[in-house]
């Protein structure tokens, strides 16, 4: 979480989206769906910029996310990390490249697991004032759908 002393909204992990003002909770899962590590920044900033601090600390044999990963300095990264990449290239991208849309079709998992969490009402609607608290409640979700 970014932490500035000028904006409570930046430390506080809250901010606008097409949704209103939000939290967006980012999320790293692994080949069972079960989560691995959270993270969480204002509603409008873009999935891209959580990507690697996700991924520190795992070495995974690939890396399945949508159009919103499709960056050429990360997935450069990925590929030097031998990762294989599995996102699908944006239709402006000069060069298309191709992806295994078989092994695509996992990415729900993680999908899944966040239409579980979001039973949990305090999550969906983040009536938690602090970005600490929130956080602290996303995990215990995350253990409790882990148990069951």
């Amino acid at each position: 979480m970014p932490l500035d002393k000028k904006s409570n909204c930046k430390t506080e992990a809250l901010g606008r989206s097409r949704g209103g003002f939000t939290t967006k909770v980012h999320a790293a899962v692994d080949a069972l769906g079960n989560p691995l590590k959270f993270t969480l920044t204002q509603g409008q900033r873009s999935d891209i910029t959580q990507a690697k601090m996700l991924l520190e600390g795992y070495e995974p044999q690939a890396f399945i996310g949508d159009k919103g990963y499709d960056s050429q300095p990360f997935l450069d990264e990925l590929k030097e990390r031998d990762i294989e990449i599995v996102v699908p290239p944006r239709k402006n991208r000069k060069e298309q490249r191709d992806y295994d849309r078989n092994l695509y079709k996992d990415r729900n998992k993680v999908e899944r697991f966040f239409n579980r969490i979001k039973h949990y009402r305090r999550i969906a609607t983040r009536y938690d004032k602090t970005a600490r608290n929130y956080l602290a409640f996303v995990h215990v979700a995350a253990i409790v759908t882990l148990l069951l």
